[in-house]
């Protein structure tokens, strides 16, 4: 479990980096003012919530981060090590879109529920989060892939383990020659 919940993580941390990239690409098309990590960290920071803050650029990156690593070790332990199709990676994506954006961040009065909100910002975080969860089940697919074909050498490479004891036996009853 252990493992999975770290490659999870790391596959998480790169799908956020992807879905950065779709939330900056946004901005700069002047789809949305601003970041929704940056607005909710904001309004985490001491203060007023909706007034400007120092350092809430790179708290809400940094939490933008931590929360996409801790959606993607929930999606590897979630997986168990199977490999899973992009749609799945999508779903789970969308679903945490639409906890997060019709759910706690309205009810913590941050941004409008989705459904009221600007219609640019929720195209932009729909395709963030589309992004993120094929880029996430992609990497998890890939990762399981190359433990699959580790696992594999190392089974070629050594004689299975009843071999082992039956030569072992052999040995010490003086079958051997």
């Amino acid at each position: 479990m252990m493992r999975e919940l770290l490659k999870g993580a790391v596959c998480g941390s790169v799908a956020t980096a992807a879905m950065s990239g779709v939330m900056v690409a946004g901005s700069r098309m002047g789809l949305m003012r601003d970041q929704p990590p940056k607005r909710i960290a904001r309004a985490a920071l001491p203060g007023r919530k909706h007034q400007q803050k120092a350092g809430e650029g790179v708290a809400g990156a940094l939490a933008h981060l931590g929360f996409g690593a801790t959606a993607g070790a929930l999606y590897g332990v979630l997986a168990r090590g199977h490999r899973a199709p992009a749609a799945v990676g999508v779903a789970y994506a969308l679903a945490i879109w639409a906890s997060s954006y019709q759910g706690w961040i309205p009810r913590m009065e941050i941004l409008p529920p989705a459904s009221k909100d600007h219609p640019g910002r929720q195209a932009v975080m729909v395709a963030g989060h589309v992004v993120y969860g094929t880029v996430l089940a992609l990497t998890m697919n890939r990762l399981s892939t190359r433990a699959a074909r580790v696992t594999e050498r190392e089974t070629w490479a050594s004689p299975p383990r009843y071999e082992k004891e039956r030569a072992g036996q052999q040995v010490a009853q003086g079958e051997m020659r």
